[in-house]
Parts: C-alpha cells; sequence; structure tokens
C-alpha cells in the first residue's frame, strides 16, 4: 500500500492556504490529493476557508457566515501570507470543483461544521459532487459526530472520515459506530497499535499535519492511508528516496 500525499490547503507553506495559488501548486508539485475547508455564507453559498473569522487569512473582519458571497469575494486572501499573492481571491466550492474536475487528484473536503454547525451544509456540498461526478473520489470529513451521522443518511456511498485530535481507546469502534470510513488523526496520535486495529476492522487511517521528514517517513513506513501535508513537494522527494 502507498501512502497517499495530500496537500493540507494547497501547498500551503508555499502560497496562501485554501487558494488556487495554493492548489495549483500542489497539483504540479504532484500531490496526489488535496484538502480543503467549507464553510457556509450567509446567501447559503458553499465557501473555501479554514477560520470561521476573516481575520487571520483576508483583509476581512467578523464571521464568515454574517457575509453574502459577492461580499467575500471582494477581500483579499493573499496579501497576508505575501504581497506577491495581493488580491487573491476566495474560492466558491463550486469553482473548486470546476478547476480539480479534470485532474487526476483525490480530494478531501473538511465540513467546518464543528464550532458552527451550518444547517444542511453536508447536503449541500453532496449535492455539488454528484452534479460534477465528483463523489467517488471524494472524503467528507469532520469533526462533528452528528455531520458523520448526517452524510451516513444522505448516502452511504459517502466516504465519511471522523476527525479528531483526542485521544482514546476505542477510536476505531467510536468512527466506524458513526458510520465513518475513515478516522484523520493529528500525528501525536499515531502508533503501530492503531494502524494495526484500523486494518483489521478495515477502515483507512491518515494523519494530519505531517511537515518533518522523520514524521513523514514514519507515516510512510507506517503504511498509513494518508497524510496531509503542507509541503507536498518535500513529502514527495522523501517517497522517492524510500
Amino acid at each position: 500500500m502507498s501512502t497517499k500525499i495530500i496537500a493540507h490547503r494547497g501547498a500551503s507553506k508555499l502560497a496562501p492556504e485554501n487558494t488556487l495559488p495554493a492548489f495549483q501548486l500542489a497539483y504540479d508539485l504532484g500531490a496526489d490529493g488535496i484538502e480543503t475547508d467549507v464553510q457556509l455564507t450567509k446567501d447559503q453559498v458553499p465557501i473555501l476557508i479554514h477560520d470561521e473569522r476573516l481575520k487571520r487569512t483576508t483583509n476581512g473582519f467578523g464571521y464568515v457566515k454574517d457575509y453574502t458571497y459577492q461580499e467575500l469575494k471582494q477581500l483579499d486572501a493573499g496579501s497576508w501570507f505575501s504581497i506577491s499573492y495581493a488580491n487573491t481571491p476566495l474560492l466558491s466550492l463550486e469553482e473548486f470543483l470546476i478547476w480539480i474536475k479534470d485532474k487526476p487528484l483525490c480530494l478531501n473536503i473538511e465540513l467546518k461544521n464543528n464550532k458552527i454547525d451550518y444547517k444542511d451544509l453536508e447536503k449541500m456540498v453532496y449535492t455539488m459532487l454528484i452534479d460534477y461526478q465528483l463523489l467517488n473520489r471524494t472524503t467528507l470529513s469532520s469533526f462533528n459526530p452528528k455531520s458523520i451521522k448526517r452524510m451516513k443518511k444522505i448516502d452511504k456511498r459517502i466516504d465519511s472520515a471522523f476527525l479528531t485530535s483526542r485521544r482514546r481507546k476505542d477510536l476505531v469502534a467510536y468512527a466506524k459506530s458513526l458510520g465513518a470510513h475513515a478516522i484523520h488523526v493529528k500525528y501525536p496520535l499515531l502508533s503501530r497499535k492503531l494502524v494495526d486495529r484500523c486494518n483489521k476492522e478495515e477502515i483507512a487511517i491518515r494523519i494530519y499535519t505531517v511537515n518533518k521528514a522523520l514524521h513523514i517517513k514514519r507515516c510512510f513506513n507506517l503504511n498509513c492511508d494518508g497524510i496531509f501535508t503542507d509541503v507536498p513537494g518535500k513529502a514527495i522527494n522523501i517517497a522517492r528516496k524510500e
């Protein structure tokens, strides 16, 4: 089994996270897939941004949910990272799906609904994936257990992953009880025992956010299903030497 190298919010060490330049760079570097985050605008448009608040990664203020899509499209989502990315806009989920559709990449879409449980977010994202014929190469992940359960009710074909940074002895059993097909765990939780348990229970395990060379190599050596990394080029170079 080869470990998939999934660009975390795109190649986010080299370009502003969750923007087209970061996604394009990840693709050009040879990543196996792209991870991104989706929230809802005031007028119910799925948009790609990690934080519930705008301040860290745009020149806006306040909550994503309090602005319309057109208002958010006016923001600069690049200057915070580098002046060379000034006036880079936020992307809608639909714009992202159009971009990725003809590229041989797997997708991981994290539903940012653990702090703000956006109504019908799962259904909206699912409908778009069906419309663009991308459901079969997409994993939908969430820290929100209720969201994982809702996905199972919408369509059992949805490849869902339970996200967590918390240790619990029954993690694999718990994730399966929610209907998840995978667990996405923070690197400190990674162990041979956990990987073996996932293999036994036929549930995928992917690790976030893996940027250090030693950590990347350990994930490869343990045959994790995937890693989420801000430095996909570095991970690809390590994989070639393994």
